[in-house]
């Protein structure tokens, strides 16, 4: 597997107000407790996979919290993106959503990311 494999460049970032707005609207979602994952399907994207994560203020009120847990994503994200990129057919937007208020290990977070793309890649072959 090649280094670059496992990077999150700034082309990968999922910054486009109007795919954000695309996702809450008309994505589906894949869950495994604490986390879910919302995709959409986009059009005339150059990047083959847009993605973003997200932690609710809800859940931590503190920023230094959110940014943690949203560092975590990333990572887990980075050192597992292989299983989605295999499976894509088109270009995706995914969010990333952190939904708990207790802070899960690193271990577990990222057992969980695994099991989350796992159950993307069957729901979408379904």
């Amino acid at each position: 597997m090649e280094n670059k494999d496992f990077t999150y460049s700034k082309s990968e970032k999922l910054k486009s107000r109007k795919l954000i707005d695309l996702l809450f609207s008309k994505g589906k979602s894949v869950s495994k407790f604490p986390l879910r994952l919302v995709y959409v399907p986009t059009e005339g994207v150059d990047e083959k996979l847009l993605f973003g994560v997200s932690v609710s203020k809800k859940y931590f009120k503190n920023a230094s919290d959110r940014n943690y847990l949203k560092r975590v994503l990333r990572e887990c994200y980075r050192l597992n993106k292989k299983l989605l990129h295999e499976n894509l057919d088109k270009p995706y937007a995914f969010m990333f959503f952190y939904q708990s208020n207790e802070v899960l290990s690193y271990q577990e977070i990222e057992e969980k990311t695994i099991q989350l793309f796992e159950k993307w890649v069957v729901e979408k072959k379904s």
